[in-house]
């Protein structure tokens, strides 16, 4: 497309408020976020009711803030892209009801986009060089996904979890030894004080696909340790125990990846989601992919977590190929990457 393109992007599918402004897809005008963390650590995870109304209070100052500080107004917009699934349904309905309301009013074109889609485009953000085709591992609180990115918008997953997400895993460990809500940052900011050799937890491989993922008896294994700790009366090295398991984690993630990207012949790979900014994940993968001949691409840390500017970015590739959204465009909680 010769002319620039430039999208209102909203995102409100968990707990963070947010809205940018994009231009083609890979600059970022502006980057809005409002974080709910603080309401929901004291109840230990995300309260889905909480978060719908805190997301109906701040819409509006979020996308007022994002136009602002990208020097523009509506009448300067080529069209809007939100968010409209997976995540949580109300959460999801702000996001969508409010994007519906500002196209209907400008006439602006409406693109609904997948939650995962976003997290993958984050990486076009600051890799200008990097194109389609790759394999992506998207980690999240919600997701395990290893996907093959055949084009812009164009995607096969190839693994999965069969159970608990690896971000799902990182605060469940969390919550266990005393660390609380979020237990990602924490239990990556503890691992450091610790030995990852300390504690010997399983790697489980899933015999029915050798990309899926499974993180529940790793989870188990480290609950049923502290217990039996806990039985014995032998003190707890928190330190410990949480760099043991995130090598655990760490180690299923990069084989998995590793082992598809050699398999489908690609020699990019990157990575996305919530779990893809901490520094262990990212530091291993540097050095796998620096030993191999791979191209390691990955999103800054404000880009892996839930944030607009990554709606954005997919937004863009979905409006050149002239997707657009009718206003029957509904919150999708289970969408499937892919679906439309």
């Amino acid at each position: 497309m010769s002319r620039d393109v430039v999208l209102l992007s909203i995102e409100s599918s968990c707990d963070e408020t947010a809205a940018a402004v994009v231009k083609n897809g890979r600059e970022v005008l502006s980057n809005v976020i409002y974080s709910q963390i603080a309401l929901h650590t004291e109840f230990g995870g995300v309260v889905p009711e909480i978060a719908s109304r805190k997301h109906i209070e701040k819409i509006n100052q979020v996308i007022e803030q994002a136009l602002s500080d990208a020097g523009m107004t509506l009448a300067d917009l080529d069209g809007i892209a939100v968010t409209y699934g997976p995540g949580l349904v109300g959460a999801l309905l702000v996001g969508v009801s409010e994007a519906k309301a500002i196209s209907f009013a400008t006439g602006l074109p409406l693109i609904g986009i997948h939650h995962i889609e976003g997290h993958i485009s984050a990486n076009y953000i600051e890799n200008k060089d990097l194109e389609p085709p790759f394999v992506c591992l998207v980690a999240s609180g919600g997701h395990s996904h290893l996907v093959v990115v055949k084009d812009y918008g164009e995607y096969e997953i190839i693994g999965r979890t069969r159970d608990d997400a690896a971000g799902e895993a990182f605060d469940k460990v969390a919550r266990a030894i005393g660390l609380g809500y979020p237990g990602g940052p924490k239990v990556d900011k503890l691992s450091k004080e610790g030995n990852p050799d300390a504690i010997s937890f399983p790697r489980a491989k899933v015999d029915e696909n050798e990309y899926d993922f499974s993180f529940s008896g790793l989870k188990s294994a480290v609950l049923n340790y502290l217990n039996a700790c806990q039985m014995k009366g032998e003190e707890v090295n928190r330190a410990d125990v949480a760099a043991s398991f995130q090598k655990a984690v760490i180690d299923v993630l990069v084989e998995h990846s590793m082992h598809a990207v050699k398999e489908f012949g690609y020699d990019k790979f990157a990575i996305a989601g919530g779990v893809a900014s901490n520094s262990s994940l990212r530091k291993a993968f540097e050095e796998r992919c620096a030993a191999e001949g791979i191209q390691f691409y990955h999103p800054s840390p404000i880009y892996c977590t839930d944030n607009a500017a990554m709606i954005g970015a997919a937004g863009y590739y979905e409006y050149v190929k002239g997707v657009r959204s009718g206003y029957d465009l509904n919150a999708v909680p289970g969408l499937k990457l892919g679906e439309r």
